[in-house]
């Protein structure tokens, strides 16, 4: 009864619409899904959306929303530039995990040394970190052709067991009695990523995730390899002949993504998080995903994505904690919202016709 006709050009209108439609399309399942549960879903959908923003405490929750969104939107900006070329590093929770470790450690080896000059140290320490984490994909597919998205995939479970070793082992407090962590980067003032304005969450974090949306923008926009690096995701051939070196190309997509990943780990274990434990990753590497596409790969879109997703966190954790939603029920939901864009994504570049129907 249904057919698809291609569209000689993708729809630009759709293209900016449907994330909206997935975003809807999300509360009206996910309502479903609370309702199921025997929560009430209108409840649990203002919860999620309208208490962090308008309900008590809301100068607090809005403070905090910054604080999710800074990672999601500094690790979707660099995984943007390399899916606009085709080039897919789904591993940027590895890279998130490894910037982290490699500026802690730096921190903690310095420990009780005061500096101005450690903290930017760690934060070019964990750039480095989830580049080189993210070299080792790139270098595996210029050499051998392996798969980017399988390798990167892999690596984040290698970080994670490194990160469950780091954290038990080496760079465990020895002030601790015992328990696993490492110090609290909170109290070591030369190492601590502290809000630059007092309670509203805007740390250094927050200004680099900013600075990233700003320099995508410019990348792709205003510089010739923006304008290759779309030609080599729109048209390989094309870009071959336009003087596209493939290899440089996925080293530069892989390395710049993995580089804002590291430094969203780092800005986020010296300040929110505090110390390296077993269980410090929190998916935001996963989870910016969802926000690079549901920004349409652009710099302005992640920012606005990213504070959507920071939203569905924080009101996710008031359901929890108010309503007694299940965890799992809420990542259901925010997975939900990748489901219906990359759904409904289809009207960007096909028209739906009934059999029958006048084209």
């Amino acid at each position: 009864m249904i057919r698809l006709i291609r569209r000689p050009t993708p729809s630009k209108f759709w293209a900016w619409t449907t994330p909206l439609i997935a975003v809807v399309a999300t509360m009206v399942a996910g309502g479903l899904l609370f309702a199921l549960l025997g929560k009430n879903p209108v409840e649990a959908i203002r919860t999620i959306f309208w208490e962090p923003l308008f309900g008590d405490n809301a100068d607090y929750f809005r403070g905090q929303l910054l604080v999710k969104a800074g990672p999601l939107i500094l690790i979707a900006c660099g995984l943007a530039v390399g899916f606009r070329a085709g080039i897919w590093n789904i591993g940027a929770e590895g890279q998130y995990i490894m910037g982290a470790l490699a500026g802690a450690s730096l921190a903690l080896a310095a420990y009780p040394a005061e500096s101005w000059l450690l903290f930017p140290a760690m934060v070019v320490l964990g750039a480095l970190g989830g580049l080189v984490w993210a070299m080792i994909p790139a270098l595996l597919k210029v050499v051998f052709g392996t798969s980017e998205i399988l390798v990167s995939l892999m690596l984040v479970y290698v970080a994670q067991f490194l990160l469950a070793y780091m954290a038990f082992g080496p760079l465990k407090n020895p002030e601790g009695m015992g328990f696993p962590g490492s110090r609290n980067l909170q109290q070591y003032p030369a190492a601590y990523n502290a809000d630059l304005i007092p309670g509203t969450g805007a740390h250094w974090g927050v200004f680099a995730a900013l600075g990233a949306v700003l320099l995508v923008y410019v990348l792709m926009q205003r510089h010739i390899a923006g304008f290759r690096i779309r030609v080599a995701g729109e048209a390989p051939r094309a870009a071959r002949f336009a003087g596209v070196v493939p290899a440089r190309l996925v080293m530069f997509c892989l390395c710049l993504s993995g580089a804002l990943a590291g430094m969203a780990g780092l800005f986020e274990v010296s300040g929110p998080s505090g110390q390296i434990t077993d269980s410090f990753n929190a998916g935001y590497g996963f989870t910016a995903i969802i926000v690079t596409f549901l920004g349409r790969l652009h710099p302005v879109g992640i920012l606005l994505a990213g504070l959507l997703m920071a939203l569905t966190y924080i009101g996710g954790d008031m359901a929890q904690l108010m309503l007694g939603l299940p965890s799992a029920a809420i990542q259901v939901f925010q997975g939900m919202l990748l489901f219906f864009l990359l759904g409904f994504d289809l009207l960007t570049n096909y028209r739906i016709r009934l059999k029958g129907a006048r084209a």
